[in-house]
């Protein structure tokens, strides 16, 4: 069973965030950049497939800037087997939108023919949460979003999906794409060897137009600011005073 995982390279959750001055989007310039870390976990899921026997093999696929190599040259290290760049962008700020990504990822899915597409939710970069649903719309295969737990067997896949209510048990049939969330698992730190062994993998370079797809954005940056500061706390002297001041400047009582 072939595993595809999507991965994206964003500004590392360590970092932050900073708009530039003329407000047209976020600073990247001397940023660290590392994987989605949803996607790190769509990784290391798809890695604890193969070590059971379920995978026989893992390709990764980003889409985006030349400099995502490194992005897929991790999740490589980390137990992939191959690696597929779809260079759509020359400049670093632009962020290819999640209808083109998920129509790239629809052409390469057709050319692969992986039994599960396993995802990260959504980009901590966007937080749109939509390419793992348009792309199984675009298949037309089944989709898992929110994956807390993965069992495969035979041509499903159980899944435990985390929703407001709480947990919910579906059962999908194969093939499908499965959307990863936080408490999936926790990912593995790539050693050493497997590094150096990485630089060896195969990583085939391709371009938008090699599938026909327009990346051309149709959403369009109007301002980008920061949040505002939060105000200073004030201490208070009893719980009397602390009830006051909740209900009486706070409201919330």
């Amino acid at each position: 069973m072939k595993v595809l995982v999507p991965v994206k390279r964003v500004i590392d959750y360590n970092v932050k965030a900073r708009v530039k001055a003329d407000g047209s989007g976020v600073d990247l310039a001397n940023v660290k950049m590392s994987m989605n870390p949803f996607d790190e976990i769509a990784v290391e899921e798809a890695i604890r497939l193969k070590e059971k026997g379920v995978a026989t093999e893992i390709v990764v696929v980003s889409i985006g800037v030349k400099q995502a190599q490194e992005t897929l040259r991790t999740a490589l290290a980390m137990g992939a087997d191959r690696a597929i760049l779809i260079e759509a962008a020359s400049d670093v700020h632009t962020d290819i939108e999640p209808l083109a990504v998920a129509k790239l990822l629809a052409a390469v899915a057709k050319e692969e023919q992986p039994q599960i597409i396993l995802a990260g939710k959504q980009a901590i970069d966007n937080d749109l949460n939509a390419t793992g649903q348009m792309l199984a719309a675009l298949l037309g295969w089944a989709q898992a979003t929110f994956a807390s737990e993965i069992t495969v067997e035979g041509d499903a896949a159980t899944v435990t999906r985390e929703v407001d209510g709480g947990l919910q048990t579906i059962k999908v049939k194969l093939p499908a794409v499965i959307t990863a969330d936080l408490r999936l698992n926790e990912p593995r730190y790539a050693s050493l060897p497997n590094i150096m062994k990485a630089k060896k993998k195969p990583l085939e370079e391709k371009t938008a137009a090699d599938y026909g797809v327009d990346v051309t954005p149709r959403l369009t940056v109007v301002k980008t600011a920061e949040p505002a500061g939060r105000k200073a706390g004030v201490k208070v002297g009893s719980v009397d005073e602390l009830i006051a001041k909740l209900k009486d400047e706070a409201g919330v009582l």
